[in-house]
């Protein structure tokens, strides 16, 4: 049997629409990539749809997918976000994603991220986390990358069916919404009771907090809230590296992206430096893919940033996150061991004039041994449309990358 393997590398959100301070181009288009327009001309393109076309996915589902499974293994982004910054997840914890805020005293949304907080934001953690509220439930608070969190409300009676209070983007300037029962349970009804009652007691405990009281004092918006969104349930869910019996490595600086990868069973390396935008140490990242390449038959290696600059709106800062990504894949490639197939993915679409995730497929790519080669000189969205895998399902690359592997059962005699 062959030995081979593949590092996939993620581009998060790259994929866009034809931007007007482009030139009509998408960022992926107007972007300098030598090296991942060298992949698209060595190997073989296509389209991806994470799930079906015009279906939005978020960054949890997609990275589900990407890893292996199924859409209807998802267990909730709140459990996911929890296992990716190393909180000790029990069975029956509702958990939810959660965004540090910054309200008014009308409770309006002057800003969902406070200013895309990302100091000092263990300390407001550390004042909310450990609460214990009605009915002996208590209070289990971390902070995640940049302005997220993780809120854990654990005791008896609990229920995942109740409603975000995040008005989501793009909502500044909206009031949060307050929690609702999504079904007729009394679980339902306490759980959606109790969290109102937890976003305003730390909603009072962070209106005072010094480090909120610093950041006003030096022209920045307080995290004076929690925004929740994703509640969730932990579920028994096999691991795609059990299932498998595949060695799997994951770097990333995302906890959601973290938290998927360990759901999955795959092992997870990350580290302060590598950030959820465009400072991240794309140096580290590339050394540990082809150190982590050696033992494994398949590593995944992810940036965030292109995700974030699609959020805001900010196209050139994107074409800027994307060089920053080719210039990562360049270093993996500069090192790359001849049986290694390169791949490269997003889990979605986040067009600047949106500001959001959409259902445009993004562009994909397999370089490596014995590839069958396309025509495709460059990648981007235009181009790989016309490349020799179509236009596939997640689900579908995954498969046609564990088949190169050697991983996927003939079917028959």
């Amino acid at each position: 049997m062959l030995n081979r393997k593949v590092i996939m590398a993620i581009a998060d959100g790259l994929g866009d629409r034809p931007h007007p301070l482009l030139g009509g181009k998408t960022p992926l288009e107007y972007a300098r990539t030598p090296n991942l327009d060298r992949i698209a001309s060595e190997g073989i393109n296509g389209m991806m749809d994470l799930i079906a076309p015009g279906i939005p996915v978020g960054t949890d589902m997609g990275h589900l997918i990407l890893f292996g499974y199924q859409p209807h293994h998802y267990p909730g982004r709140g459990p996911i976000e929890a296992l990716g910054i190393g909180m000790n997840v029990k069975p029956g914890d509702i958990i939810f994603r959660c965004n540090f805020a910054t309200v008014n005293e009308n409770g309006i949304v002057v800003d969902r991220r406070a200013g895309r907080i990302r100091e000092k934001t263990d300390e407001l953690a550390q004042a909310i986390s450990g609460l214990e509220v009605e009915g002996g439930v208590e209070i289990e608070f971390m902070p995640a990358t940049e302005h997220r969190a993780v809120l854990i409300l654990r005791g008896p009676g609990l229920s995942d069916k109740v409603s975000d209070s995040d008005p989501k983007a793009p909502n500044d300037g909206k009031p949060y919404h307050k929690v609702e029962p999504l079904d007729s349970s009394e679980e339902a009804r306490r759980t959606a009771n109790i969290l109102n009652l937890v976003l305003e007691t730390a909603h009072s405990i962070l209106s005072s907090h010094p480090v909120n009281a610093e950041r006003i004092a030096n022209g920045k918006l307080p995290a004076n809230f929690i925004l929740t969104r994703g509640a969730g349930q932990m579920v028994d869910i096999v691991p795609v590296a059990q299932k498998l019996k595949i060695n799997v490595s994951c770097i990333a600086g995302e906890s959601t992206v973290l938290g998927v990868a360990k759901l999955a069973g795959y092992k997870t390396f990350t580290d302060s430096s590598m950030t959820g935008n465009i400072d991240t140490d794309i140096e580290l990242k590339a050394r540990l893919a082809i150190e982590e390449i050696a033992d494994n038959d398949f590593v995944y290696v992810h940036m965030k940033a292109p995700d974030v600059k699609g959020h805001d709106n900010e196209p050139h800062e994107k074409v800027r996150s994307i060089e920053l990504f080719d210039h990562m894949v360049g270093l993996i490639c500069q090192q790359l061991p001849e049986n290694v197939y390169i791949a490269l993915a997003a889990d979605h679409s986040t067009p600047c004039e949106v500001g959001e995730h959409t259902g445009e497929p993004v562009p994909i790519a397999i370089a490596g041994p014995s590839i069958r080669r396309d025509r495709i000189l460059q990648y981007n969205e235009i181009d790989c449309a016309e490349g020799g895998l179509g236009n596939i399902s997640g689900s579908d690359f995954v498969r046609t990358l564990h088949g190169l592997l050697g991983f996927v059962k003939k079917q028959g005699n």
